[in-house]
Order: structure tokens, then sequence, then C-alpha cells
């Protein structure tokens, strides 16, 4: 008989060892489901939000040129695109600047230029002379329907439009490249 209680204390302990764990499991998945559940919603003052939501939004560049509206306003000088390695400049800000003289603006208009290479789009009417810098640079200009494309030569003014024009016709410049 002795054996008999031996195996039904045993029997007893195993049951009641297996509740126990059985009862720790549940409430460890019942602590865990609630931590899971009070993290994504934030609390119960919050809102669930989703991932993507809070992720931040792609940036695409349209190379137009950032303030162009109050450059415009401001300082007369049209703007358009660029990739950002040729920029306006105040005259005297540094060394090194690209420097275009029109004869509409009282002021002579510089440029900053950084990076192996640099282009921008712009309007700037009855352009006569440009100072290089370090670059080899180009500027693209109009006069009527035509197109005309003038080197400047580094460091040095180089005279272009009207004042490299037989006919001294009012030149439009339009775009400024440079290269290193």
């Amino acid at each position: 008989m002795k054996t008999h209680v031996d195996g039904a204390a045993k029997s007893r302990q195993k049951k009641t060892l297996i509740a126990r764990t059985l009862g720790a499991a549940a409430v460890a998945g019942a602590l865990a489901w609630t931590a899971l559940a009070a993290g994504t919603q934030g609390g119960a003052d919050s809102p669930a939000v989703a991932v993507a939501d809070e992720a931040p939004g792609y940036a695409v560049e349209d190379f137009n040129y950032p303030q162009a509206d109050k450059i415009l306003e401001e300082r007369g000088i049209v703007l358009k695109r660029g990739d950002g390695h040729i920029t306006l400049a105040e005259c005297g800000s540094g060394t090194g600047l690209l420097q275009v003289m029109a004869r509409r603006n009282a002021e002579t208009i510089c440029f900053k230029t950084v990076g192996d290479s640099g282009w921008l789009t712009l309007e700037i009417p009855a352009v006569y002379i440009v100072k290089g810098n370090d670059y080899a640079t180009q500027v693209e200009m109009t006069v009527g329907d035509e197109e005309k494309s003038f080197d400047i030569e580094k460091n040095t003014w180089t005279p272009v439009g009207e004042s490299a024009d037989e006919q001294g016709r009012e030149h439009l410049l339009v775009e400024i490249r440079t290269s290193k």
C-alpha cells in the first residue's frame, strides 16, 4: 500500500508542478501581451500610429534655385535652376568669385563656385563683361533668337554680350557652367 500512496503522492506533485508551470506561463504571456499592446499604442492617452506615418518623407531634388522669388524682388535677378555648385554671393564676401557686370545693374553680381563642376540657369539682361575665377567657365547668352556661347578666361575680365558683338546688341545671360 505504501507504494500506492507514494505513487499517488508523486502523481499529485507532478500535477501540482504542471499546474504551477502552466499558471506561471499564462501569467507571463498575459504580461507580455499587455506590454506589447501598450508599447504599440503608446499608452491609453495616445492613439495608435502606423510606423510609416512617422517616417520622414522623400526629398526630391527639383534643382529650382532656393528663394528665387525673394532674390528677384530684392535684386532684380532671375535665378532659375542649378545643381547648387554656383550660388549668388555678396561681392567682397570672399576670394575666387565669378563676377558679372550688366549695364542695367548698378552693382557687380557675384557668384560662388564649389565642387568639380556646376551649372546655373538664370536671366540677367545687358551683361557685357564677366570676370572668371580658377574654374573653366562658359556662359550662354541670347540675343533675339540667336544663342551665343562665350568662354571666360580664368581670373581676368572677358568681354561678352554687347561688348563682344559687332552690332553692339544687348545680350541676356541665360546659363553659367563651370568645371575644374
